[in-house]
């Protein structure tokens, strides 16, 4: 039994070791990404009033790309910013995500102003957030999180689809960390980003053999990089909820539950320039990443690891959190 055993540490030695030089192999043989001129190609951006999307428009826009700007307010402040700072090449476009009519009269529209050589690229930006413990919420507040964050860039990605075919182009998606990340208060928000990325995972297996390469953008904290963080008090959460969760959840749990939220915010990323960064390199690289994880240099390891790890692990995680250990406190004793 021990000379078995002893074979079986070898050869798992051996395999490990196969494994570890291929992937070092691939590493020191991998010519190094081109980037793309964007002249003569085109880009559709979903949700670009604010946020990624109105910075990406405005940076593809500037390096040549004839870019649709899809925004849900296309008088808005927004989009008026866009038109006055951009190129004749940039177009508007009035997109609402969750309407077939008007992601199919977008379709319409790129297609009668398509440049030369075609649609290059779908980044599927739109999207809102909120946070909630589940039991805060209600159905309708799942169904609109996954009806903008999942189905509508389903939709999009659909209807598009065969001109970025055509181009042997790119499919972007905006997800976030808390697709894996199953973090407290973020659970609406994780249903729609993790059935994002089981749609764009099965989307880039299905594309490869058309040459179409599809790009994940997972996020951290870039809450004040931008307004998609929706702010609330701890008055309109209580006022929500209903007597039998006003019997669960007191008033005082929740002012420092808003306030724990708050605070956590104001710690993230005060610029977008990562997030851009990405974006750009999945849209105009010769050899984009299936996935680009965008936190700080401390918590990379962390984040890296965390998806392999056993659940009791990461479940265990959040008990070290003093917010975890004081929701426990409040609510649990009684």
């Amino acid at each position: 039994m021990n000379h078995i055993f002893f074979i079986g540490q070898i050869i798992g030695v051996f395999s490990i070791s196969a494994i570890m030089i291929f992937l070092l192999s691939k590493l020191v043989c991998r010519q190094p990404s081109v980037m793309l001129d964007g002249y003569g190609y085109g880009v559709l951006i979903t949700g670009c009033d604010s946020g990624f999307g109105h910075q990406l428009a405005r940076c593809l826009d500037r390096k040549g790309f004839v870019v649709f700007a899809g925004c849900l307010c296309p008088e808005g402040a927004g989009a008026q910013i866009l038109l006055s700072t951009s190129s004749k090449n940039l177009k508007i476009l009035k997109l609402d995500i969750t309407s077939d009519e008007d992601v199919q009269q977008a379709k319409k529209i790129v297609m009668k102003n398509l440049p030369e050589k075609g649609l290059w690229a779908v980044v599927n930006n739109a999207g809102i957030s909120d946070w909630a413990e589940i039991e805060w919420s209600t159905i309708e507040d799942f169904h609109k999180m996954v009806d903008i964050n999942l189905f509508g860039c389903i939709r999009t990605s659909i209807e598009f689809l065969p001109l970025v075919r055509a181009t042997k182009g790119r499919m972007v998606f905006m997800s976030s960390i808390f697709a894996f990340f199953n973090c407290l208060n973020m659970g609406a928000y994780s249903v729609s980003k993790r059935g994002l990325e089981a749609f764009a995972d099965c989307l880039r297996v299905e594309m490869a053999s058309f040459g179409v390469k599809v790009s994940i953008i997972q996020p951290g904290n870039f809450g004040q990089a931008t307004n998609i963080v929706k702010m609330k008090t701890a008055h309109d959460i209580w006022e929500k909820l209903d007597d039998d969760r006003k019997q669960r959840f007191n008033q005082q749990y929740i002012k420092i539950a808003n306030e724990y939220f708050l605070s956590t915010c104001k710690g993230g990323f005060k610029n977008a320039d990562l997030v851009i960064d990405a974006m750009l390199h999945a849209v105009t690289s010769t050899k984009p990443k299936y996935r680009y994880l965008l936190v700080s240099q401390m918590d990379m390891c962390f984040f890296k690891l965390f998806p392999f790890l056993p659940t009791i692990v990461t479940d265990s995680v959040f008990t070290l959190s003093s917010m975890y250990t004081k929701r426990k406190q409040m609510l649990y004793a009684k």
